[in-house]
């Protein structure tokens, strides 16, 4: 009997802003850094801000691309300089430290946990928490399950460190939980992104990364399919590209986390992602003639991942269209962002029951990770 994905439920950060909004606050924000670093006056800050706008437009994703980002952390687009939980730039122009943004992390994932399971009557059997943009211990997880006497029933398990695609393995985790013990295994998303900018490190890399990433927060169960509503899980796949380590990291500096991201990311990608994709076809022992009436979840690393999957693929625009939605609603929200794809398309009445979903995201390794899914 195959897992089946469904109580899909997702929580928007507390702030948001307008993509265009957010790259103003970008450039104001590196220019108020710069200027406490260099002791810069009021025409040379100006001169500084008004240069990462130009560069920001050149290099950033743009508003048509994003549209809306949300974010935890209430110094994201506020112009109180002195005083931030965080980001008080003209006194700490690199930001706070790694202790300061982990006890945020801890209060944010743990408030997040108690409401999201304050009406809960059955508890799961298995609670996975992904994330790689935290870490404490005992997590929102097991103090949730310590606080609410659930030790003996629910076993807490952590899916760190894996970036982007960690989605995927979360479903392999889960998927041998229910295989063999469990009746229903919880996911849980805190991806929280805006505990780690980096005013003072104004590099073309980091302005991307910094235009591009935001806040995500869901969680949705696996259970064995008897027949209900939700994604079948045909097949798991993942795959390290070869001589590709260097591509991408994201490692614990003493400002927060710390992303390094090559521009042939997707390059390397495309060059493998068909056989990939035929790998994963096979798994599930479904024909590649389906693949044309299929609709992809590709994890928008930026809105060229998606371009280059559809190119190599030879899919057609509407069959990546949630991808893009996603990408566009709220930005990329790192592990998170797949899950609101799958959201999104088991909502949706024009994909049919039936449907073949493949998931595709990508991450440090660089790692190719992929899921065949059915829509019940």
């Amino acid at each position: 009997m195959l897992p089946l994905l469904s109580r899909f439920h997702s929580t928007r950060p507390r702030y948001e802003f307008t993509q265009e909004a957010g790259l103003e606050w970008l450039a104001a924000a590196h220019a108020e850094a710069e200027a406490a670093l260099e002791n810069l006056d009021e025409k040379q800050r100006s001169r500084f801000a008004s240069s990462i706008a130009r560069v920001l437009r050149r290099v950033a994703c743009q508003p048509d691309k994003i549209s809306t980002r949300g974010h935890s952390v209430a110094d994201i687009g506020a112009s109180a300089w002195d005083d931030g939980v965080l980001y008080n730039v003209r006194r700490e122009p690199r930001g706070r430290g790694t202790e300061a943004r982990t006890k945020l992390f801890a209060e944010i994932t743990d408030a997040y946990f108690e409401a999201e399971y304050s009406a809960e009557s059955v508890l799961p059997d298995d609670l996975i928490h992904v994330t790689c943009t935290g870490y404490v211990s005992p997590n929102g997880a097991q103090k949730l399950v310590a606080k609410r006497g659930w030790g003996a029933t629910t076993r807490v398990t952590n899916a760190y460190q894996m970036g982007c695609y960690a989605a995927v393995p979360a479903l392999r985790i889960a998927s041998g939980f229910v295989a063999t013990s469990s009746r229903r295994v919880d996911i849980v998303h805190t991806e929280l992104c805006s505990l780690h900018f980096h005013p003072e490190d104004h590099s073309l890399e980091q302005l991307v990364v910094q235009s591009l990433f935001a806040d995500g927060l869901i969680r949705y169960s696996m259970t064995a399919d008897h027949g209900g509503e939700g994604l079948r899980v045909r097949a798991v796949h993942e795959q390290l590209i070869a001589d590709s380590a260097d591509s991408m990291s994201w490692i614990a500096g003493d400002t927060g986390m710390q992303m390094t991201l090559a521009r042939d990311v997707p390059d390397r990608i495309a060059k493998g992602v068909r056989q990939f994709v035929l790998d994963l076809y096979s798994r599930a022992g479904i024909g590649l003639e389906r693949m044309r009436e299929s609709v992809f979840a590709v994890h928008p690393g930026g809105p060229k991942i998606i371009d280059q999957v559809r190119k190599v693929l030879e899919l057609d625009e509407p069959q990546i269209a949630a991808s893009r939605s996603v990408l566009f609603d709220y930005g990329n929200m790192s592990s998170a962002t797949l899950p609101h794809i799958w959201m999104r398309l088991l909502a949706d009445p024009r994909v049919p029951v039936g449907t073949i979903i493949p998931s595709l995201a990508f991450g440090p390794g660089l790692t190719m990770c992929g899921a065949l899914l059915e829509k019940r």
